[in-house]
């Protein structure tokens, strides 16, 4: 990919960290749902295999979205926080048209 307009990519450097905090916000939700049991009959032990598995999904989930964050790499970052909605429509407006479209055709061919 290339780089992204250092217009944009400030913008990018800007929301960051308010959608690592929206992405924990949902890993620990979710965790404390199956800490608690909800859903599920299983044991104590089950109940922590589960969310073991989960966390170490989220974690790949979160370096795919967060980490290797330098500007050749921005738009591949921003399209993983756009397309898990870490990042809100009115956020996303403030990148440049041109990287709003470059963005939405990556996610169209389903990266």
């Amino acid at each position: 990919m290339t780089d992204m307009p250092e217009r944009d990519w400030k913008v990018l450097r800007e929301l960051k960290s308010a959608a690592l905090e929206r992405f924990c916000a949902r890993v620990l939700h979710d965790a404390g749902g199956i800490a608690a049991g909800a859903g599920a009959d299983g044991t104590n032990h089950q109940r922590y295999l589960m969310l073991f598995r989960m966390i170490q999904n989220q974690d790949r989930e979160m370096a795919l979205a967060f980490d290797d964050h330098r500007r050749s790499t921005a738009l591949i970052n921003l399209v993983q926080l756009h397309s898990r909605a870490l990042i809100t429509e009115e956020e996303f407006a403030r990148f440049t048209e041109e990287t709003r479209r470059r963005v939405l055709m990556v996610e169209s061919l389903g990266a």
